[in-house]
């Protein structure tokens, strides 16, 4: 099964700079990029009040001063949240971003951004659909690839219903029963598996179905060389530090 040309680096820094900086935040995205990336994965959900904003966890304990369910508050206030003082005193009062603040920045540069859409719980297919609407409207990607993730089918069907041309990857954490005519009937382009799942097998069955290999998250250098091995084509990787992407998809481990 023929497959799409695939527009992405194999090098993909995992929530803009994996650990160096804050996930998820502008600061992280500019030291990934001076690191030498020039493609990010980020985490997206919906607020109350329909504000499509990054983070990874359901709740807003970890990452900031306070508690409770991200996605219930209003982007007035998570806007005021401070998202880097956990992570280390120089990023004290770093700000929680939009997408649209890390659209700006993203295109402006020229790179790639994974959109993993990571719904509060319940809110899959508006999370869905209200992220592929935004990026139907106010996305330029002839210089910005764009992909479009998610554990949760839902939020891909409402991604897909939003913005179909916008290409889709399935994220697996485990093979379930049936993950092949999921990512099919949601004209899926890739599958993006926990690195620990990725051998030469699956890889076959995904080349069989037309669909592109990426792993995540993957740190550690023998790890990353058995995947290249394998013809993976993206890489996802908190080791920015680590790796040195240069223009041929590999890397040099530092």
């Amino acid at each position: 099964m023929a497959r799409q040309a695939w527009p992405f680096p194999r090098w993909i820094a995992h929530r803009g700079a994996g650990k160096l900086a804050p996930e998820n935040t502008l600061a992280a995205f500019r030291v990934g990029a001076a690191h030498g990336f020039r493609a990010f994965e980020c985490d997206v959900k919906l607020s109350a009040d329909g504000q499509l904003f990054l983070l990874h966890d359901a709740t807003l304990d970890r990452t900031t001063p306070a508690h409770g369910t991200a996605g219930d508050r209003n982007w007035a206030e998570l806007s005021r949240l401070d998202a880097g003082g956990w992570h280390s005193r120089a990023y004290a009062g770093e700000p929680m971003p939009s997408l649209e603040a890390i659209a700006a920045y993203v295109q402006r540069n020229g790179y790639a951004l994974n959109i993993e859409i990571k719904p509060t719980p319940g809110a899959e297919l508006d999370t869905g659909r209200a992220v592929g609407a935004w990026c139907r409207d106010h996305w330029a990607g002839d210089r910005s690839p764009l992909l479009f993730s998610s554990f949760r089918p839902e939020a891909l069907q409402g991604a897909m219903a939003a913005a179909p041309a916008v290409p889709r990857a399935l994220l697996l954490d485990e093979l379930w029963s049936g993950w092949q005519a999921v990512a099919q009937s949601l004209a899926c382009v890739a599958v993006v598996t926990n690195h620990k799942l990725m051998d030469a097998a699956l890889k076959q069955q995904l080349d069989g179905l037309g669909l592109r290999a990426l792993c995540y998250t993957v740190n550690e250098p023998a790890d990353a060389r058995r995947l290249m091995a394998l013809g993976i084509d993206g890489l996802i990787t908190d080791a920015v530090d680590r790796y040195s992407p240069v223009p041929d998809g590999s890397a040099v481990f530092d």
